[in-house]
């Protein structure tokens, strides 16, 4: 797992949405980003399938049932998307494949292809009983819209 350090940068912008931690809530986590990426003049590839990866996680394996999960994305400086998924299971961290002992994990796979589309991404635990997963995209030049609100 690559648990690069990011530290806190005031966001250039930033959208938080609470959605139900069901396939349906994961469904709708990667349309508003998707939604969301566009208003901002983003590419939309590969943050939608960090997204959609990452959602998908938080509503199979972050699943508590009553609670749903949280999806922030925002933008900091210099020019980083920041995607950040939260859910009420921090008893539950994930585990990339590369860190399997024997490489025949059932799943996981997911989780390798966000360390692959990402330039950063890590576990933050807490507050109790939560954990939020973050990924980072260092926006080209040709991302508009990164550097105003």
């Amino acid at each position: 797992m690559n648990q690069g350090i990011s530290t806190h940068r005031v966001p250039l912008r930033q959208f938080s949405v609470p959605l139900s931690a069901t396939r349906r809530g994961a469904r709708l986590a990667r349309l508003l980003a998707a939604e969301k990426l566009l208003a901002w003049e983003l590419p939309l590839d590969p943050a939608r399938l960090v997204v959609a990866e990452l959602a998908t996680n938080a509503a199979l394996h972050g699943h508590v049932p009553g609670r749903g999960f949280r999806l922030v994305l925002s933008v900091v400086p210099p020019r980083t998307l920041r995607i950040e998924l939260t859910d009420t299971r921090g008893d539950r961290l994930p585990v990339s494949p590369r860190a399997t002992a024997d490489g025949h994990a059932e799943s996981g796979y997911g989780l390798l292809l966000v360390e692959e589309l990402t330039d950063r991404w890590g576990v933050r635990c807490g507050p109790v009983p939560s954990k939020t997963v973050w990924a980072e995209l260092d926006l080209g030049a040709e991302a508009k819209g990164a550097t105003g609100p």
